[in-house]
């Protein structure tokens, strides 16, 4: 009898590929994945493609589809140094999808794409997990997802992480800088931290100190890697109530997720081109994790402006008479807000300002005073 070859998998084993851990994988997320479900997903876990019921739009009179797609960047370094990977997902969550209720819309699904050196089961189900629960505040059905091995390529402890959602809105109902008027006062939404922003000069000061993500400190409250990695806060669903709130019907005009590019450019974005805003720093005073940082630099925490938030997660710009009834319905849902500044269209020399960013034309921006203590 002839010999049959060594079969698909033994030889992928052999190339570092374990497809059983893959598929252990799978059994350990699948609850945490359901549990995202609603009645509109169809066919569970496991398919090729995840399937969502979007008959509702029928009732649109103009329904447009929002998308988004990110990953948290150099933060899934400090994770994987101190084998802690509960939160990374909640990241990626709010990476993702709070760029999709900048517009105004509301999330439907999103799915994610792991890859990493070494399937190790547990540690893909607790990135998996933290996804999940991220996706079950935001109201958003976590329909697919993929889980890569690069054996070679990555190391066994490295991954990366990325995802995309969809959401929805009413065309009239698209939230952006065309609505921004003369007056309007911008509302900053506290962070929670660093969120996933500005990780590479957070990695290059703590190595310049000899510090390590496994050193106590009592500065950072305990681990310096556990500080870092305090999740990235969710707004989708504190502002899709003010959204939805009828007495504050149309009174978000635009908002901002501070991501990549910092403070002033993130806030540009979102204003009509010739207006213009000064930021107050002396309304709020930047969370110790930024000192202790800039401390360590031997820098001012304004050299950082462009790259951390610095305690600003989301600037809300809303028409003044609403702005105080806006702060006080996203302070209801436990995120600290206030007032920074007002815009304006009047002309001034507008040196100094950031104008626009990543290949937007927008409005100009820049802070004044110095921060509270």
């Amino acid at each position: 009898m002839t010999e049959q070859p060594a079969s698909t998998s033994a030889s992928y084993a052999e190339a570092g590929v374990d497809t059983a851990a893959g598929d252990l994988a799978v059994d350990l997320m699948k609850s945490a994945v359901s549990r995202t479900h609603g009645p509109n997903v169809l066919g569970g876990v496991g398919g090729f493609a995840g399937l969502f019921d979007v008959s509702f739009l029928k009732l649109f009179d103009r329904p447009l589809l929002a998308t988004s797609t990110d990953g948290v960047g150099t933060k899934v370094a400090i994770a994987q140094a101190i084998d802690k990977h509960d939160t990374i997902g909640q990241d990626l969550v709010g990476m993702v999808v709070d760029d999709i209720v900048v517009v105004g819309a509301k999330p439907l699904f999103m799915t994610d794409y792991i890859a990493c050196g070494k399937v190790v089961p547990s540690r893909i189900a607790d990135i998996v997990a933290g996804i999940a629960r991220a996706c079950e505040e935001t109201g958003t059905a976590l329909v697919g997802g993929e889980t890569a091995e690069h054996p070679g390529l990555l190391g066994p402890d490295d991954y990366d992480v990325a995802g995309a959602a969809v959401g929805a809105v009413e065309a009239n109902a698209v939230l952006g800088a065309e609505l921004v008027q003369d007056g309007d006062v911008v509302i900053a939404l506290a962070s929670s931290g660093l969120h996933s922003n500005g990780f590479s000069l957070v990695r290059h000061i703590l190595a310049k100190n000899s510090i390590g993500f496994t050193d106590h400190s009592d500065a950072f409250g305990g681990t310096v890697g556990e500080a870092l990695l305090e999740p990235t806060r969710l707004y989708t669903t504190p502002l899709l109530r003010v959204l939805s709130e009828p007495s504050l019907a149309g009174a978000i005009h635009s908002l901002s997720h501070v991501t990549g590019g910092g403070i002033a450019a993130n806030l540009a974005r979102v204003l009509p081109v010739g207006s213009w805003v000064e930021v107050d720093r002396a309304s709020w005073s930047p969370s110790p994790v930024f000192r202790i940082l800039s401390d360590l630099a031997g820098s001012s925490l304004e050299s950082s402006e462009g790259t951390w938030n610095l305690g600003i997660g989301m600037f809300a710009v809303v028409a003044a008479p609403a702005a105080d009834r806006v702060i006080a319905a996203i302070e209801q849902d436990g995120i600290p807000a206030w007032s920074v500044g007002t815009v304006s269209t009047s002309t001034r020399d507008l040196t100094g300002f950031e104008q626009g960013a990543k290949g937007v034309d927008g409005g100009a921006v820049r802070l004044v005073g110095s921060y509270a203590n």
